[in-house]
């Protein structure tokens, strides 16, 4: 990835954002996701939530987790729990751990009920037998960074 510098290229941000725009424009999901962190955190960019969550929302309709669970971030933090409930709920039945985490969060402030967490759960329960398989297992065995579970 250019943003980041690696063998020896330079770092450069306007021409990650371009090839982030185009890659997003072929359907690639985790484009748009770069593009929201990169408004998010003023990588390359001024900070702009708004256009933040504009790339995180076309992620997140594109079918990325990641996105789905940084939408429920930022409604948690702007007060909408039901709606974060929501993004973390879908995020969650596409393998995302971090938004299970959340959703626990919310349950223990009381803004989830037990019934919800408890679908929660079941839903990631059930993406981890989908995806589970021998070769799987192997490789997590062999390394933590292959862990899936």
């Amino acid at each position: 990835m250019t943003i980041e510098g690696i063998r020896g290229f330079p770092q450069d941000h306007t021409k990650a954002l371009e090839y982030w725009h185009r890659a997003g424009e072929l359907g690639i999901a985790k484009a748009y996701v770069n593009i929201g962190y990169a408004y998010q955190y003023g990588e390359g960019v001024e900070v702009d939530e708004k256009k933040a969550i504009h790339y995180y929302e076309l992620a997140a309709m594109a079918g990325d987790a990641d996105a789905r669970h940084n939408l429920g971030l930022e409604e948690e933090r702007v007060g909408n729990m039901e709606r974060a409930l929501n993004h973390h709920m879908i995020a969650v039945r596409a393998g995302d751990s971090d938004s299970l985490k959340e959703i626990q969060e919310l349950y223990s402030k009381g803004h989830a009920t037990k019934e919800d967490y408890t679908k929660a759960l079941q839903s990631y329960q059930k993406y981890l037998m989908d995806i589970k398989s021998d070769q799987r297992d192997k490789a997590a065995a062999f390394s933590e960074d292959y862990r899936y579970y």
